[in-house]
Parts: C-alpha cells; structure tokens; sequence
C-alpha cells in the first residue's frame, strides 16, 4: 500500500545511527531542489555583477546569501539524520521550512542591492520550522532533550539578532551579518557537548553528495542558459565551444575527484572528534564555489558573445572559483585518509596553476585541462602501477 505518512503529532524518537540501508528520503530530495532555486538564483546575481563590472560587490554579497542557503539546508539535513519519522507532522514542518527558502530565493535579487527584507523574512519562516521540530525531538528523545533544549533555545535566541540586521543602519549590515553567521555556528558546538545527537554517518555523506550533483547540475544549467541567450540574440559564435566543453569537463573532472574516495567511512572516523564540524560546515566552501564556477562561466559566455566588457573579472572569478573547490575537495575528501606529502603536492600544484590561469586572456580550456590532468594523476595513483610506485623501498 502507499505511503502517504504517518499521523504523528507528538515526539520524535531518535533513529539508529547504525541502520542499515539508510538512505535519502523522496522528501529530502523535494527539499533540496527547493534551495538549489535559492542557489541558482545566487549563481545568476554573481553572474550579472561579475559580467558588468562588479566582482567585488558582487561576491560578498554572494557569500553573506549562499551562507543564509547553505546553512539552513545544512540544518535540515543533519536535523533528518538524526529524527527523521516521516510522520504527517515532520511532512508539513519541513514544507513550512520549503516556503522559508522560496522566499529567500525570491529576496536574493534585492539582497545584492543590499535589501535584506525578504531573505531575513525567509530564514525566520525557516527557522521557525526547525525550532518546532526540535522541541518534538525533545519529547520523543529523552536521552538527548537537553541537546534538543539547546538547538530549539539557541536556534531561536539568535534568530531575535537577525531583526537587529533589519532595523541598524545599513553600513553596519556586513559586519552584524558576518556576528550573527558565527554564532548561528556555535549553536551545534554548544548543543552538541550535552550529548551527541544520533545521526546517520553514511546518509548524511550521501546527503552532502547528492547536494553537491544538484548544485552542478545547477552550474551546467547557468552555462546553457547563457548559451541559450546567446542563441536568442543571434550571436552565437565558434567561441563559444571552448566555453561550453571546459565547462562540461570541469564539472566531470571535480565530480569525479569529489566522488573518488569513501566520504562516510571518513565522517563515521570523525564522530565525537570535533572533527564533524570541519566536514559539515567546510563543505560550504565546495557547495559555494560549485555554484559560482557557474556563475563564471556564465559571465565567459557573455564576454565572448559581446555581452559583457568584464573579461578580466569573469577569468579571475573562474579561476578563483575552481582553485577553491580544489583545495576544498582536498582537505575534505582526501586529506582524512591520505596525508601522504605526494599526494599534497599534486592537488597543491594543481591550485596554485589554476589561480596563476587567472593572468591568461581565456582561461576556461586550461582550467579545464589542469583538471583533468589532477584526475589522471589521481586515478593512476590509484592504480596498481601507481600504488607500487608510491609504495616506501624495503629497508
């Protein structure tokens, strides 16, 4: 018989962080798509400010709204690992917080104009949601309420702090943005020391990768879309093929560099070690610069179809972007199990190529051959032939 979720009004008892065959929900997919119309709309605000001469601007603004993104999706997701029932109840309280993050995408355009209204209105819709879940985890979790108490208390006493960001005065809304996002972070440490909560190593790896997919799905989407305009306007060129085919190899190369190496054993290794903290929320780095490798290839198009005059910016913004998903992939996805100096090396050659790129007139083609030269090197260290090479001579 279907299933259409269970009536469960009251508590929310804590799943097996062992079980076994864990995987996503239908729900939890429904979810992400929702905040990938936030990303999206995040990568097109940097792709307009990039093409038109506003870089700077226009990635700051962008890391204070991908922030507000991220972090409630992250929020959810480690929340599902460790409570999810499927019940009646969950289902609506994680729709309210879907509408919380409709509503921020649709703010995002009016937050790089420095308007914050409407994504603050969001994040509270959101965050109002979760509170309440947490209190039901509370109730149906005994041996974790004062951890739950701390989340649902934490959560909402920084929440009050965002109205602060709508009624000061606008020069001080960067620096009250960048307090408030570092006490949003230290709501999990603090929670978290009075009991771990019990969430699922292996689905929350599968959650985070699953998000990443969508995010450069979002990136391939953003490159077509400005290919696609092009198109419109009559003024497609042959150029634009280095374009489009770096970008379709630069987003292979890093999901395959991403996907290379087992991301649960890695968390599981980490659990009570503080460690799951530097993986959780370093991963907005990757999500953010996947995001904006979008953006800048978007912005490659416009300069190359005589839409945009920043062929500067939009050739840093992609170099930037990549080199920071490179590094970023290293240290969470390599450097757990392999701090060999060898394999530090190759990823560090490759980040410092790319950034120098950032000097080269159209640098999407050689950003895309380092890395899929990076993946080469990886997969044939990997390989028998490279394991025996890299292997220590018998003394």
């Amino acid at each position: 018989m279907p299933t259409i979720g269970r009536l469960s009004l009251g508590g929310l008892p804590a799943r097996d962080p062992g079980e076994q065959h864990r995987s996503a929900t239908p729900l939890e997919l429904l979810t992400d798509l929702c905040f990938v119309v936030a990303v999206a709309q995040a990568s097109t605000q940097l792709h307009h400010a990039t093409s038109e001469g506003h870089l700077a601007t226009g990635l700051l603004h962008y890391a204070l709204v991908f922030f507000a993104i991220w972090w409630t999706w992250l929020n959810f997701a480690w929340f599902a690992s460790a409570y999810d029932d499927d019940g009646v109840a969950y289902r609506l309280l994680t729709l309210l917080q879907i509408v919380g993050s409709l509503v921020i995408a649709a703010g995002i355009p009016r937050m790089f104009d420095g308007d914050f209204l409407l994504v603050v209105i969001g994040y509270v819709i959101m965050r109002v949601g979760l509170v309440a879940q947490w209190l039901r985890a509370a109730v149906g979790d005994p041996g974790h309420r004062a951890t739950c108490l701390r989340y649902a208390g934490g959560i909402a006493a920084v929440q009050c702090l965002w109205f602060v960001l709508l009624l000061g005065p606008r020069g001080l809304q960067v620096p009250e943005f960048v307090l408030f996002a570092a006490c949003e972070l230290a709501v999990p440490v603090w929670a978290e020391r009075a009991g771990q909560t019990p969430w699922h190593a292996r689905h929350i790896a599968e959650r985070y990768g699953l998000f990443f997919i969508i995010v450069l799905g979002e990136t391939v989407l953003s490159v077509t879309l400005a290919i696609q305009q092009a198109v419109d306007d009559e003024a497609l060129e042959g150029s634009l093929l280095p374009v489009a085919t770096s970008g379709v190899v630069i987003v292979f190369a890093v999901w395959w560099l991403y996907f290379a190496r087992d991301s649960a054993a890695a968390v599981e290794r980490a659990r009570g070690t503080g460690m799951e903290y530097l993986w959780g929320f370093g991963h907005y780095l990757v999500f953010a610069s996947a995001a904006a490798v979008g953006a800048a290839l978007a912005a490659r198009v416009d300069v190359v179809t005589h839409h945009g005059s920043a062929a500067g910016a939009s050739g840093l913004l992609l170099c930037l972007a990549v080199a920071v998903l490179l590094a970023a992939c290293w240290a969470l996805t390599v450097l757990p199990e392999d701090r060999s100096v060898t394999t530090g090396t190759r990823w560090a050659v490759a980040v410092v190529v790319v950034l120098a790129l950032a000097a080269v007139p159209s640098p999407e083609l050689w950003v895309a051959l380092t890395c899929a030269l990076l993946l080469a090197a990886e997969l044939y260290a990997a390989s028998p032939q490279g394991r025996v090479r890299d292997a220590p001579e018998a003394s």
